[in-house]
């Protein structure tokens, strides 16, 4: 999303480049080019302006230590007005209440109903909640279809009632439905429209009245820059809303919402949807996504990922293997696997530092993993147990079965066999530093440096 962004703003500090020390000439210039960055990716003018005056203020009223460049302290001033910019530090939805009501809001195509059953498998899968969708969209049939859908993808049911028209209704009913079957949150999708009437938001504001949610989101859809924030705008003033989330962040929108919407509402953006799978959404932490535009990666939430897909238990023996160099090509697909479950491939490597750049014009196919996949699969047990018995009538036998030739075989076998190599060398390595331990798949002593990073920062 923030590519662009960030190109520009890489751009602008080239100004700094060679530098001797912060003046206010060469100050004034940078933030030209930072503020004209800014409005090109569709940030409200007001806003640029007042960041940059910010940056300003900021950056002369600093001392240049003898290790520090004008232009890296101009990138941390820079980072640290973008996170403030953004909220600062990441809001939690709130779940409180016997049920939990959260109402959704927005336009319609703002994706409110697809983001009502991503929230629904959040919490299931990662607050242990026991959520109930309510489909009060009663001009939609579809809207109606594609909730029991999503419901039925993540085991969450919907509440609905076939030929009501009274969306009023519809909610006080499922909250009585969720009390009666042990259901703890309720999650109500609600109509929208193509553009924001009178209708809609007394319509909304009617459901809000009976039903008391304990959460409003406001849905929008990135993709629509300044009209997104001017949206956000009127459904606030109705509704007094209590966060906003950000749908199809992986498109090519420039990210003016995201730098404008709290600046011009005072409300967090709680999640943003990265993609169009169910498991897609993350929580919107402002410092991460800052890191992010400015290059620096997002290694704290790459590491929240891979926790979440690796066992520990699973973890550890897989470390002991590779201290013991007995990897095999069943280990190689498990993990191969696992990585594919962490989401958007090239998404993951753009969360190492200085990594988003080199990967922005690269094409990685997130399929890529197939080929190497159906060439284990057409292996014997015996033959992933142990690569060496892989000889060329076999090798052939396994090229045939997976559609592949003998010299992608070959390749798939030195890459595990140079892999193995590697990661054997490195577990002695931090044997003998006495390091030890593993957190959930990652070792131990940088696992552990992460995360006191992550709890410092809270």
């Amino acid at each position: 999303m923030f590519e662009n962004l960030s190109e520009r703003l890489e751009r602008s500090f080239q100004i700094l480049k060679g530098q001797g020390k912060i003046t206010e000439i060469n100050v004034a210039e940078t933030l030209k080019e930072v503020r004209r960055s800014l409005l090109d990716a569709d940030v409200n003018y007001k806003i640029a302006k007042e960041f940059t005056d910010a940056v300003k203020t900021k950056a002369l009223g600093m001392n240049v230590l003898t290790a520090i460049k004008p232009g890296q302290l101009m990138v941390k001033v820079v980072r640290d007005e973008l996170a403030r910019l953004m909220g600062g530090t990441a809001t939690d939805v709130n779940i409180k209440g016997n049920p939990a009501v959260i109402l959704m809001a927005g336009l319609q195509g703002s994706g409110k109903t697809t983001f009502s059953g991503k929230l629904a498998n959040f919490l299931k899968n990662k607050r242990g909640k026991k959520p109930l969708l309510v489909a009060g969209d009663v001009y939609r049939p579809a809207a109606v279809e594609q909730l029991k859908v999503l419901g039925t993808q993540v085991g969450v049911p919907v509440y609905s009632e076939e030929g009501s028209k009274d969306p009023v209704q519809i909610a006080l009913n499922a909250i009585k439905e969720a009390k009666a079957t042990g259901r703890d949150v309720v999650i109500i999708d609600t109509a929208g429209r193509l553009a924001i009437d009178e209708q809609m938001m007394n319509e909304i504001s009617a459901i809000k009245e009976a039903a008391r949610p304990g959460e409003i989101l406001f849905v929008v859809d990135s993709m629509t820059g300044q009209d997104a924030v001017n949206t956000a705008r009127e459904f606030n003033n109705r509704l007094n809303f209590d966060g906003a989330v950000l749908t199809k962040l992986d498109g090519d929108a420039r990210g003016g919402a995201a730098l404008s919407i709290r600046a011009v509402v005072d409300k967090p953006i709680k999640f943003v949807g990265t993609g169009e799978r169910l498991d897609a959404l993350d929580i919107f932490h402002p410092e991460r996504v800052a890191d992010r535009i400015l290059g620096m990666g997002d290694i704290v939430s790459l590491v929240e990922k891979a926790q979440e897909q690796f066992d520990e238990e699973e973890a550890k023996k897989l470390q002991r293997k590779i201290e013991k160099n007995q990897l095999n090509l069943n280990d190689f697909l498990a993990h191969i696997q696992q990585v594919k479950k962490m989401g958007n491939v090239k998404d993951l490597v753009s969360m190492l530092p200085g990594m988003g750049k080199v990967v922005k014009d690269i094409n990685i196919d997130n399929n890529a993993f197939n080929g190497v996949e159906a060439i284990i699969y057409s292996m014997t047990p015996a033959e992933r147990e142990n690569p060496g018995i892989l000889d060329g009538s076999r090798k052939k036998r396994v090229a045939q079965g997976s559609g592949t030739t003998i010299q992608q075989v070959n390749r798939l076998l030195k890459h595990f066999e140079d892999s193995k190599r590697m990661m054997h060398g490195v577990a002695k390595g931090m044997a003998k530093g006495a390091a030890g331990g593993t957190t959930r798949g990652i070792p131990g002593g940088m696992a552990r440096g992460m995360m006191a990073r992550k709890m410092k920062k809270r």
